[in-house]
């Protein structure tokens, strides 16, 4: 990258233009298969899974190019046999959100966890519903039971833990339940994201949700093993395939190479932000 180029994706990125985080997708397979699922995961899926030397090293060009923090994501990340090391080799890099559903949190995986209690790590974990039953419907069974039993021994840890809810629609009822729920877990409310179903991958196929293109997804770059993508919210699957709409370029190493393509994107295009903010 030239040094026009790089202060070229540094500016972009200072500006808002560029989102600050650089996300990973860690790998593509779960222990669940959610309803509204981006990457139609499931156990049996192809695991897609990105080298653990590969994300650190595109970390520390990120951090060089200006990005100012990491989100790894999947799949469940946690299924990665080596994740707790590689969140605390990432964080020796740049303050990093991981995004799981909460159910791995036992015995001795929990247990390795606790480094990550000193580090700049955040665990975003999905709760939908304030009752086990209407969240089980969505993510299947047993999971809001789970959630609440993993997320306390997490913030014992010292570990900072975000609760995600992906609504189809927002019942104000269960909301303040949920939330008067999470505080009591020792979340927040500054910590809870709420966010709609975006309509692709496994949304798409059980009609769940609203379309989401380009115009209504802030451009964050995002690695994963199928390429660089617009946002986290790109590198989706339907049937077994992974969707191109949104890919910004096949090659993710050097990490300067898709940094430059989408920043071209966004300053070449006039591209002045997402117009709708719940998927963001």
């Amino acid at each position: 990258m030239t040094r026009i180029m790089l202060e070229r994706v540094r500016e972009a990125i200072e500006q808002g233009l560029i989102g600050s985080r650089l996300w990973f997708y860690a790998n593509y397979h779960c222990n669940l298969a959610c309803a509204y699922c981006l990457t139609e995961s499931a156990p049996d899926v192809a695991q897609r899974a990105l080298e653990p030397d590969l994300m650190v090293e595109l970390a520390e060009e990120g951090r060089a190019i200006g990005f100012t923090s990491i989100g790894v994501t999947g799949g469940e990340p946690f299924l990665v046999p080596q994740m707790p090391e590689l969140l605390l080799r990432l964080s020796s890099v740049l303050p990093v959100v991981v995004l799981s559903n909460g159910t791995l949190f036992t015995g001795k995986r929990l247990e390795r966890m606790r480094p990550l209690g000193e580090r700049d790590v955040r665990v975003q974990i999905s709760l939908d519903r304030s009752e086990a039953v209407a969240n089980d419907e969505m993510r299947g069974p047993e999971n809001f039971r789970k959630v609440l039993e993993a997320i306390p021994k997490l913030v014992a840890l010292g570990i900072g833990v975000r609760i995600a809810s992906t609504l189809v629609w927002v019942d104000e009822d269960d909301m303040a339940k949920l939330c008067g729920l999470h505080r009591s877990l020792g979340v927040p409310d500054e910590e809870h994201v709420v966010r709609g179903v975006v309509r692709r991958g496994r949304a798409l196929t059980e009609g769940l949700g609203e379309p989401a293109g380009i115009a209504e997804l802030g451009p964050e770059l995002t690695i994963s093993a199928d390429g660089a993508f617009w946002s986290p919210f790109g590198p989706t699957v339907v049937g077994g395939l992974v969707d191109t709409d949104l890919l910004v370029t096949r090659a993710i190493s050097p990490l300067s190479m898709p940094a430059e393509t989408l920043a071209g994107l966004v300053t070449g295009s006039g591209y002045s932000g997402p117009i709708d903010d719940r998927f963001t």
